[in-house]
């Protein structure tokens, strides 16, 4: 064997570095997360294996018309993906809960303080505005907006964006209790609230992602792709006209895609362009703006108690955020700690799903604001 031959067959370890071999190890703790402790494995393991791929040096994946590279062109550099995975979520998404009382949408407004709470602090530690907007969509709580929003304005960040929101997703159970408990009194977590059982009309459930669509695009026209989409999949859903192709956005479509999302964003995570100090700072941001949303909401939850006379129980408040259904699982636990037999879990889908659409018009408000 020549020395030429020899050369290209050790070509990969002679080009493999340190940061290469941390960011390996960092796939393998995302794919072990997935795997061995169910944490958004949907994510988590795709992201990981692009993870590993992207770190193998001078395999031309990321190279222009390598694989990674096509799968990130294809559906995250033109925000192809997300559009894609939000009429999945749609279709999957019963807004009932929302209807029977209405006044929840004030809860998932409020939610959203994360976000710009998170962007303040990360403007005053001298992140750029279009990087520290993109920092706080981790606070959103929602993967694809966050992705959305980080290809638009900060691609450089999209790796570790994505992963500290789908991460802190999966923790919600482990983040939000605490924040809740220490806003909240044990006489307010007891409070029980009244149902509304009054069906919702069929007309009303077909209307509403129409005339969502178009008053979320005239108020905030940059989160029409997304607001759009999650809509149309709802639309499917309610209109109960087209079984397969809602059973197809929920499933194939949605299943397919994630695939290649978690792939792309795995790539992104370099080892040269991720192992910086301002990545560990991301992840921690992360934990604050889902913090801070959780706080946000439990307060106007208390304000909104004390309006109706104890009607509301603060911790609805807490599934403001867009992290369904888990949030609003999270309320009902702790709600049922206090009182075995108070049942909150329907109130609190309410402001979940008040929440999804309010991180969406969030994404979109910042996207018209800085976007070029």
């Amino acid at each position: 064997m020549s020395s030429v031959e020899l050369a290209r067959l050790l070509e990969g370890f002679q080009a493999f570095t340190w940061q290469n071999a941390v960011m390996l190890a960092v796939g393998g703790i995302l794919i072990y997360l997935a795997i061995a402790k169910d944490c958004e494995p949907l994510l988590l393991l795709p992201i990981g294996v692009g993870c590993l791929l992207a770190n193998i040096p001078v395999t031309g994946m990321l190279d222009e018309g390598g694989l990674l590279k096509i799968f990130y062109d294809a559906g995250v550099k033109n925000e192809l993906f997300p559009c894609l995975v939000f009429i999945g979520i749609g279709a999957m998404t019963d807004f009932g809960p929302l209807f029977q009382n209405p006044i929840m949408v004030l809860l998932g407004a409020a939610a959203q303080f994360g976000i710009f709470g998170t962007m303040l602090i990360c403007t005053l530690l001298g992140f750029n505005i279009r990087e520290a907007a993109t920092i706080g969509m981790i606070g959103s709580a929602d993967g694809p907006t966050s992705i959305y929003v980080a290809a638009a304005l900060a691609p450089k960040l999209l790796g570790p964006v994505a992963v500290a929101a789908y991460s802190y997703m999966s923790l919600v159970p482990i983040i939000q209790p605490p924040v809740m408990r220490l806003l909240t009194t044990k006489e307010e977590r007891r409070i029980r609230m009244p149902y509304i059982t009054k069906p919702v009309p069929r007309l009303v459930r077909v209307l509403f992602p129409i005339i969502t669509t178009l008053v979320s695009g005239l108020i905030a026209p940059k989160a029409t792709p997304l607001i759009g989409m999650l809509m149309f999949g709802n639309l499917m859903r309610e209109s109960g006209v087209v079984p397969r192709l809602t059973q197809a956005s929920q499933n194939e479509i949605a299943n397919a895609v994630t695939i290649f999302l978690g792939i792309a964003i795995g790539s992104t995570m370099l080892g040269s362009d991720f192992l910086q100090l301002r990545t560990l700072f991301i992840i921690s941001a992360g934990l604050i703006a889902f913090a801070l949303d959780t706080a946000a909401g439990v307060l106007l939850g208390k304000v909104m108690c004390v309006l109706s006379g104890r009607r509301i129980n603060p911790l609805v408040g807490a599934s403001g955020i867009s992290a369904f259904p888990m949030s609003a699982r999270v309320v009902q636990r702790v709600g049922q700690d206090e009182d075995i037999s108070n049942f909150l879990l329907m109130h609190a889908m309410g402001s979940n799903t008040a929440g999804q659409l309010a991180s969406v018009m969030a994404g979109g408000a910042i996207l018209a604001l800085l976007a070029l």
